[in-house]
């Protein structure tokens, strides 16, 4: 019976299903916080919160092609579920329609890499997971860097990267205690990787979002 329960659990309706739930539930929940309290206005209005759990959904996913098609699907869902939301709260503006594909095509485009780097972290082997645990923690830096250097907010700047340091260190461990030799590549890469996604969504995405 157990296995067949799992196996169930497993098939790629009930997998997509579920993450698509939860992105939508994800998108609903960061529009509906925005304005409570400071911390979670500025919490919720990030990159880096819906690509955590996106991350963290790779992780839970058996199937390493599931994980990947979930991570794609969830930052989908949860671009819906957060325009869906502002539209019914009459904040989806003009250009909302324009906006909303920028951050659709860059949550198809992310979404993949983040859910197989969740999915490696935890069920991948070799060196390779120390570079996924990177890709996470690079997209906390990352923020935390344009909140600092492009926006000039450096209390939240600071905040940000010391979250990023915080998990990029909790990952190392954990890769420490599942025995990854060059651990240490996740420390190394999480820095380069952040300036990478600074750099990119400043030259990029924010170009992409101004032309819209």
């Amino acid at each position: 019976m157990t296995p067949l329960t799992a196996s169930r659990r497993d098939t790629p309706v009930t997998v997509l299903t579920a993450t698509a739930a939860f992105g939508l539930l994800l998108g609903w929940a960061t529009y509906a916080l925005h304005g409570t309290t400071p911390l979670l206005e500025q919490a919720t209005n990030s990159v880096s919160t819906w690509i955590i759990w996106t991350a963290a959904a790779g992780a839970l996913i058996r199937p390493r092609s599931l994980a990947v098609w979930g991570g794609a699907l969830m930052m989908l869902a949860t671009c819906c579920g957060y325009y869906a939301a502002s539209a019914l709260g009459g904040t989806f503006g003009s250009g909302g329609l324009g906006i909303a594909a920028v951050w659709s095509l860059a949550g198809l485009i992310g979404g993949p890499l983040l859910g197989w780097a969740g999915w490696t972290v935890r069920r991948g082997r070799g060196d390779v997971r120390a570079v996924a645990a990177a890709v996470i923690t690079m997209v906390v830096l990352g923020e935390g860097l344009g909140l600092g250097l492009g926006l000039h907010y450096w209390g939240e700047a600071v905040v940000f990267l010391a979250v990023g340091a915080l998990l990029t260190a909790l990952l190392t461990v954990y890769l420490v205690r599942a025995g990854v030799h060059r651990y240490w590549l996740c420390a190394v890469l999480a820095p380069v990787g952040g300036l990478v996604f600074y750099l990119a969504e400043k030259g990029i995405l924010d170009g992409l979002l101004e032309s819209v």
